[in-house]
């Protein structure tokens, strides 16, 4: 999805299923869940919770190239599916990756072989895409048979090192069964489901979706005590604000604007206007611009891009048929650099900055 102008806003949608057998998706791809796909020179992260060390869910990619930059551009979020950790802001994070073209054609060149990639905290989670990337582990050399036959020789030529010998193939042993133990906790993987994307300008005026507003709006006005506008039936155009500024019970008018704006497409899972004005769920601090970090890589600014919607957290399950990820949210909020910067030949992704608002009424959109 190409950066939209300042004023406009598209909304994500799920838009069915991924299947693996049918359908292979790219780093071109917008989606929820699934594993991660990197752009080809990018080094594959895997990501652990800043709360409780748990290695975190991919949750949502998307492509997201700027409309006067020459980069593939491509944020991916990631959380903590734990039940203590999932509204966390510490427990959630987002990775921003940006290549060139001529980057991209040159990874793919195979006499240029790939950056090293950081080994996935689970195998079989990243099977499917391994091909992808060049992860051909039958090439790879486990760097310690060469080190066990060197010592044995030097055992015969010199008995005198043998203690010395033995102890750096132990401390070696002890290293790789350390590496293995972390690498064998298991990472679920959501289940995958492809985002279609539309301009909110082009919503609206089909009857059943107002007929489904109007039935949220009313379920809203009798349990919080607030009272909403009736929406516009299309031919009028105005749709101008008309609902009471009657606070609801639990104090909260900011969560009926919310309700107001997202009433047309309430299955709407993602909102995304670079530059533009986020929808808080709730009554955000009072000193968001300080809350808001400066860029970690420039010391630039950064500016709103993009949040994730209640209607997201129903498709958040995991492909196993596990359990389902304990993530609850309102809204997650996504500040990048309003730079966009980026190191030439980079292969490492850069974070960003995620804010997360608790959902007053999660009932609602279940």
């Amino acid at each position: 999805m190409a950066a939209p102008a300042q004023e406009g806003t598209l909304v994500g949608l799920c838009d069915g299923e991924i299947d693996s057998k049918r359908h292979q998706s790219s780093y071109l791809t917008n989606k929820v869940g699934g594993p991660p796909d990197w752009l080809p020179v990018i080094t594959r992260q895997s990501p652990r919770c800043g709360r409780c060390g748990a290695p975190l869910v991919h949750v949502v990619q998307v492509y997201c190239p700027l409309d006067v930059s020459p980069y593939h551009r491509h944020l991916h979020l990631f959380a903590c599916p734990g039940a203590e950790c999932g509204s966390g802001a510490e427990c959630w994070r987002v990775l921003r990756s940006q290549c060139l073209e001529a980057e991209v054609a040159a990874a793919r060149t195979p006499s240029r072989p790939l950056p090293a990639q950081e080994a996935p905290l689970a195998a079989t989670d990243w099977c499917d895409t391994a091909d992808d990337w060049g992860m051909e582990e039958e090439e790879e050399e486990d760097g310690w048979g060469g080190d066990v036959k060197k010592d044995s020789q030097e055992e015969a030529a010199a008995p005198e090192a043998d203690a010395a010998g033995g102890s750096d193939v132990s401390s070696c042993l002890q290293d790789l069964s350390l590496g293995e133990s972390q690498e064998d906790v298991p990472v679920p993987v959501l289940r995958p489901f492809f985002i279609s994307v539309v301009e909110e300008a082009d919503l609206g005026g089909e009857e059943d979706d107002l007929q489904h507003a109007q039935q949220l709006l009313k379920e809203y006005e009798r349990r919080e005590g607030v009272t909403v506008g009736e929406l516009e039936d299309g031919e009028g155009g105005g749709r101008e604000e008309k609902y009471e500024k009657t606070r609801a019970r639990h104090g909260d008018a900011v969560f009926s604007r919310f309700m107001k704006r997202i009433s047309l497409c309430p299955q709407q899972i993602l909102r995304y206007c670079r530059g533009g004005k986020p929808l808080f769920i709730s009554e955000p601090p009072s000193n968001m611009a300080q809350v808001v970090p400066a860029c970690g890589s420039c010391g630039g600014s950064r500016t709103f891009e993009l949040q994730l919607m209640p209607a997201l957290v129903s498709l958040l399950q995991r492909k196993d048929g596990g359990a389902e990820a304990q993530l609850e949210f309102g809204t997650v909020l996504v500040y990048t650099c309003r730079n966009s910067c980026w190191t030439a030949g980079s292969g490492s992704a850069v974070e960003e900055f995620c804010f997360v608002q608790t959902d007053p009424d999660q009932n609602l959109f279940k």
